[in-house]
């Protein structure tokens, strides 16, 4: 469905420059001077995670990877992203592997939500 969504959305905002959040996922924190969370993305899987995509419940797409560059979370540990407070869809995986997807349905203000990934990022 998402395909989809995009789809649509790369035909409408062909050469407008006002729509890569749509392919990017958007910012994580929309407004600097607002409140923010933390989505904890916690790696209890036996391999190390190096994708987490990260959205707006509202994008078309899950976006780009959000870790930093060449950067994975080793099994038995955890990322921290502070993000806008509401509704945040994630994907988790390694990269050539399949990938967990999770939403989280309200990230509180000045409060975290955390995601336990036990299976799935595994070749």
């Amino acid at each position: 469905m998402r395909f989809l969504q995009l789809a649509a959305a790369l035909a409408i905002c062909t050469g407008a420059a006002g729509c890569a959040g749509m392919i990017t996922g958007g910012p994580l924190v929309s407004d600097p001077d607002g409140p923010t969370g933390q989505i904890v993305i916690q790696n209890r899987s036996r391999q190390d995670i190096n994708v987490v995509l990260l959205s707006r419940c509202s994008a078309s797409s899950y976006g780009l990877n959000r870790l930093p560059r060449d950067m994975a979370i080793p099994s038995g540990g955890e990322y921290a992203f502070t993000v806008s407070p509401g509704c945040w869809d994630a994907s988790v995986g390694r990269t050539g592997y399949g990938d967990v997807r999770h939403r989280f349905p309200a990230v509180p203000a000045n409060g975290s939500a955390s995601f336990a990934v036990t299976g799935g990022a595994e070749p």
